[in-house]
């Protein structure tokens, strides 16, 4: 039970293609004409899965032009060289935005054209199989489409095609379910010619056109890339190299996308392995790479990346190793923010936080990039906020690719469910989605980068599943959904049907921000007095006088509970001193919701403790000679897991008190709660450019240099108690500390 069935699949797709309207990007038909789908699985050997299919075209230029935008798709994967030049690096997404859809690429190849003949060469690595990543058309399918007046490159049975024999499936083992991506075995022995470039290999013959109504139904429809090309940087030396006997640990310089690359001298038939220290994760099996020798010198790249900090190349007796590269890919973003304070453990955390949202992003926002690679909203919600107080804002595409996804991956009664895009996984996880599509999730995205564009494709959606697919009951309560997987948190002593109101209190309250937005105002009434009632109730019935409880729960009290009473507004401030004695004494939230913990006690004036509770745990996640936080405390679980990195906002929103006011940060708040704090020197990138601070803390005052960007405005309260706002530039101020 591997793979789910490929007739399976096929039906399904057939079935639900159709159905779906919200939108990554557009379908621009003006892009695509005349081309035909076109592959050459029937030449295939040993299975389905796991196929590497050489496509090319000789094309001659009479004239240069001055742009060329070439239109690729692909299922799964694809590399392109033009004239024997590599022009793109891992092509094409992982299937989406819909079931049945897949994304295509831009890419304006006039720059590597040249008058003449030339050789333009497309590798399709095509997976073949579903994962909690991917959904497969069925298809080892590519479409290229290029003209300009005089010009025009289609793909169609003119293309020259073959299936490489070079690569097949490592059975030893075989990569876990949840990954469509195989660990791939390439075999040098498998002599294919020079087929990337220069005169035609014997063995190539002409490429299969899919009859348009196949293609149809199983390749969908194509939606323009939302997101950046791939980064890829140039070969690099490991950090060291130490034999340890048939192995040599190449140590990487942190946990990232690598390529492991080898130059050898060898005899025919001598197995390389390449595995990293992330090769089994809990026992499932992740992706390597093996490379069995032809005879004599010879070099190698695996193209499929591995995660990890350490890479390790087992070699038989006898190899000599001339030279030990990698090169490093990923999503095309970077850290453009940092915060330092005088805690090293903070410093340390914030570190690894940020290290673990870059290992996490591709195709998707992952939740590891080793074990499953799939995007569970609930763990995007928590990657996304970290985000936006760390990232350059080309992360931000990630997360609008995702919402989109979300919203399309649905199920006849309107119900929502990841990890999204996925061939395999339907089963919804009810509290998750209410947090993706809520406060945090939706709206989050929307107000800190500005961007409403997507609102009215998905409020559909959105409306349907808050006001359809839940129901309410006589007290005006959401009534409780276990869904496919009844999952609040990790650990114990969770309160499931306390918590589940506060989740949808917040779904409510974005959708009727949204609503306003569309001008839908009496959508927007009507979500606000179903939460004031939601408030009423929830409080007469889950209220013991001292803590939140429901009337049944029988555990220890849930500090979770607790703390969404702050965050969703149905906790007064009358009730904050109760409150805190319950987070003082009760600490069950486990990594996932660990942060909404941290920010309630922050809310409620208790800095001081969100800190020391931050002490006590971060240490947990954050090994020595790891870059990366793991997942669950006491290290278990994948050890690059991003939703442990919401720490990242609580220092920067409310250590250093940067926060909105206005979307996107045009107009933004400074309230430090500094804690025990004494030093902080932090920067919150924006669209306008970074805001940075540097406080000084002695006693309740701080000297604070603020940097406000082109544009923006900051508002502040000095220790006078003067409501200052301050424009672009920098300022020197003396402000309290809001303890």
């Amino acid at each position: 039970m591997k793979r789910i069935f490929k007739t399976a699949a096929f039906l399904l797709l057939c079935l639900i293609a159709g159905s779906f309207t919200a939108s990554a990007g557009t379908s621009a038909k003006e892009d695509w004409k005349d081309s035909r789908w076109i592959t050459k699985t029937f030449d295939t050997k040993g299975g389905f899965n796991n196929n590497w299919i050489a496509f090319r075209k000789k094309v001659s230029v009479k004239e240069v032009p001055s742009e060329l935008i070439a239109c690729i798709a692909a299922d799964s994967k694809y590399w392109m060289w033009i004239n024997g030049k590599a022009i793109v690096y891992d092509g094409g997404l992982k299937r989406g935005p819909a079931p049945g859809d897949g994304y295509y690429d831009r890419i304006d190849i006039a720059p590597f054209l040249e008058k003449g003949d030339n050789v333009i060469a497309v590798l399709l690595w095509h997976f073949g199989q579903n994962g909690f990543s991917h959904m497969d058309s069925g298809m080892a399918a590519l479409r290229f489409e290029a003209r300009c007046p005089g010009l025009e490159i289609l793909s169609n049975r003119d293309w020259e095609s073959t299936v490489l024999p070079n690569y097949s499936s490592s059975i030893n083992p075989p990569t876990n379910y949840r990954l469509p991506e195989e660990s791939i075995i390439y075999d040098a022995r498998a002599y294919t010619g020079e087929w990337i470039y220069g005169d035609k290999p014997k063995r190539i013959g002409g490429a299969m056109e899919i009859p348009g109504h196949v293609a149809d139904v199983a390749l969908g429809r194509l939606v323009e890339r939302p997101i950046p090309m791939f980064r890829f940087s140039e070969l690099r030396p490991y950090e060291s190299v130490e034999r340890r006997a048939d192995t040599l640990v190449c140590k990487l310089p942190y946990n990232g996308h690598f390529h492991p690359y080898l130059k050898v001298k060898a005899a025919s038939g001598d197995r390389i392995e390449m595995r990293s220290d992330h090769d089994r994760v809990g026992g499932l099996k992740c992706v390597h790479a093996e490379y069995i020798c032809r005879d004599g010198e010879q070099e190698y790249e695996s193209l499929c990346w591995i995660s990890g900090e350490w890479m390790y190349y087992i070699m038989p007796q006898g190899v000599e190793v001339i030279d030990l590269k990698y090169r490093e890919s990923g999503y095309d973003t970077s850290i453009e923010g940092h915060f330092v304070c005088d805690d090293t453990l903070f410093n340390e955390y914030w570190n690894k936080a940020a290290r673990t949202l870059l290992v996490c992003m591709r195709d998707t926002w992952y939740d590891c990039p080793d074990r499953e690679r799939a995007q569970w909203w609930g763990d995007e919600v928590n990657e996304l906020n970290s985000a936006f107080y760390s990232l350059s804002l080309s992360s931000a595409d990630l997360a609008k690719k995702g919402i989109y996804e979300l919203c399309n991956w649905h199920q006849e009664d309107g119900s929502l469910y990841a990890p999204v895009p996925s061939g395999i996984y339907f089963n919804e996880l009810p509290m998750q989605t209410l947090a993706s599509v809520g406060w945090y999730g939706f709206r989050g995205y929307s107000f800190y980068r500005d961007d409403d564009s997507f609102i009215a494709d998905i409020y559909p959606v959105l409306h349907r599943y808050l006001h359809e697919t839940w129901q309410l009951d006589d007290n005006g309560l959401p009534v409780y959904r276990k869904g496919g997987w009844d999952w609040a948190d990790a650990g114990h002593n969770k309160d499931k049907a306390a918590l589940l109101p506060h989740w949808y209190m917040l779904a409510l309250k974005a959708e009727a921000e949204f609503a306003r937005k569309l001008g839908l105002e009496e959508d927007a009434h009507a979500n606000e007095r179903a939460m004031d009632r939601i408030k009423e109730s929830y409080n007469r019935i889950f209220w013991t006088g001292s803590e939140y409880r429901s009337p049944d729960y029988k555990e220890l009290t849930d500090d979770r509970v607790q703390a969404m009473a702050v965050l969703s507004g149905i906790a007064g401030e009358d009730r904050y001193d109760a409150l805190t004695d319950v987070l003082a004494r009760e600490a069950h939230a486990t990594t996932y919701m660990f942060g909404y913990v941290l920010e309630a006690l922050v809310r409620m004036g208790r800095t001081d403790m969100a800190q020391d509770r931050m002490r006590r745990f971060y240490p947990s996640i954050m090994k020595p000679d790891c870059s990366t936080l793991y997942e669950h405390w006491n290290f278990e679980g994948t050890s690059n897991h991003a939703w442990s990195g919401t720490g990242i906002v609580i220092m920067g929103k409310f250590f250093a008190g940067i926060d909105a006011i206005e979307p996107g940060f045009k107009v933004f708040s400074l309230r430090p709660h500094m804690g025990s704090l004494k030093h902080i020197d932090c920067a919150v990138p924006t669209a306008y450019g970074n805001i940075e601070l540097k406080l000084d803390r002695n006693g309740r005052k701080i000297k604070a240099m603020i940097v406000v960007p082109e544009g923006c405005e900051a508002r502040l309260t000095d220790y006078r108690g003067r409501e200052l706002s301050l424009g672009e530039g920098l300022h020197e101020i003396t402000m309290k500390d809001n303890k």
